[in-house]
């Protein structure tokens, strides 16, 4: 009997080691990765070293604040509250600290602005990310204080998100600083005139709830969120003349705050960045997409926020074009967004995790070689 239980002990301790050691794998090659995507450009990097510093600078500073701020947050007893209809298995992270973006976001925002001190665009860029950041701490309070998963009203969300976007937009209309066509591959343009800012408020809209979304697995949005942001500054760099060095730092700086974090926020979390940090990730992909013309780019690299968006929308409409007198309607999914489909399917967590992380990988592979 005590043989059997040693056995058993024994392979439990295994496999608890190998789950852990595969997802420090994980963790170790996307470090790797992002190291590499900006050391590609060694003859760039030499001639502009405030390129290459500010993802080390904000990594480690993102890490050292979540050591500072971890027993803050648990002090004030920001608990995250976990939805009774989402996988069980997600029960046992009620009471996680949540609200973490108020330790990411501002250290992204404020090494990437050291980039270009005084940059206009960058001023606008980080405005808007403080703003949208702000926008999601008020969700994140109301739902703390209410004690359950909904905070802001989804309509009341949007409208201050609406606003804060058309603010940004106003701004890049008076200065002229967005493009009123959009490049594609091969050479293509295309023409959107006026068209321009309707678009560029869902633009906005759009990928900030997709964030958003998309944070609902340990470290899922934080390591997709690094990989897109480190893409994207990536091509700015890669596009000569028409490309932008100080706003290609500030996405590097917002890859390394996002890499930090995830030393937090890795599995099992120790906190969550909240719709403080979601959202607020979200407005910053958008802003820095409209302003340096790169709505190609981030709508191919962004592949994995899309399809959670979208894995959302049409559940949504399935069900409730379908839904009979029993007010029951079929469900395309298991469950929605797409990573809880793939949770219910078997897939643990970490290989969830992992898997969309190296989608995104591969999307920012596609990307940079569909540059416009």
């Amino acid at each position: 009997m005590l043989v059997l239980a040693g056995s058993v002990l024994s392979t439990h301790v295994r496999v608890g080691w190998r789950i852990r050691r595969n997802l420090w794998t994980g963790l170790l090659i996307l470090g790797v990765l992002l190291l590499l995507a900006v050391s590609l450009l060694s003859d760039w990097l030499s001639q502009a070293p405030q390129l290459s510093l500010p993802l080390l600078a904000a990594a480690v500073i993102s890490a050292a604040l979540g050591r500072w701020g971890y027993p803050k947050l648990r002090a004030l007893k920001l608990g995250q509250v976990i939805r009774e209809d989402g996988p069980q298995a997600h029960l046992n992270k009620a009471g996680t600290p949540t609200m973490g973006g108020l330790l990411a976001v501002p250290v992204g925002v404020i090494v990437g602005g050291l980039v270009s001190p005084g940059d206009g665009r960058l001023l606008a860029v980080a405005l808007i990310t403080l703003a949208t950041m702000a926008i999601g701490a008020v969700d994140d309070w109301r739902s703390l204080t209410k004690r359950h998963n909904t905070g802001l009203t989804p309509r009341g969300k949007l409208l201050l998100q609406g606003l804060t976007a058309s603010v940004f937009l106003a701004w890049a209309a008076w200065t002229q600083q967005m493009d009123s066509a959009i490049n594609l591959p091969l050479g293509l343009v295309l023409p959107l005139g006026l068209l321009i800012w309707p678009l560029g408020l869902f633009v906005f809209l759009a990928e900030s709830n997709a964030t958003n979304l998309t944070d609902g697995l340990d470290g899922l949005a934080a390591g997709c969120g690094a990989i897109v942001f480190s893409g994207l500054g990536l091509q700015l760099m890669l596009r000569g003349n028409t490309g932008d060095p100080a706003l290609a730092g500030f996405c590097a700086a917002m890859a390394g705050t996002w890499l930090g974090f995830l030393l937090w926020n890795r599995h099992p979390a120790r906190m969550f960045m909240g719709d403080t940090g979601s959202l607020a990730m979200g407005a910053a992909l958008a802003a820095v997409s409209l302003l340096s013309n790169s709505l190609w780019p981030l709508l191919v690299m962004g592949g994995v926020f899309l399809a959670e968006s979208l894995s959302v929308i049409v559940q949504v409409w399935v069900f409730k074009a379908t839904k009979g007198p029993d007010g029951v309607g079929r469900r395309v999914l298991r469950m929605a967004p797409l990573h809880h489909h793939f949770e219910l399917g078997g897939a643990s967590e970490q290989q969830v995790v992992v898997g969309l992380w190296a989608v995104s990988l591969l999307l920012v592979l596609v990307g940079l070689v569909l540059l416009p």
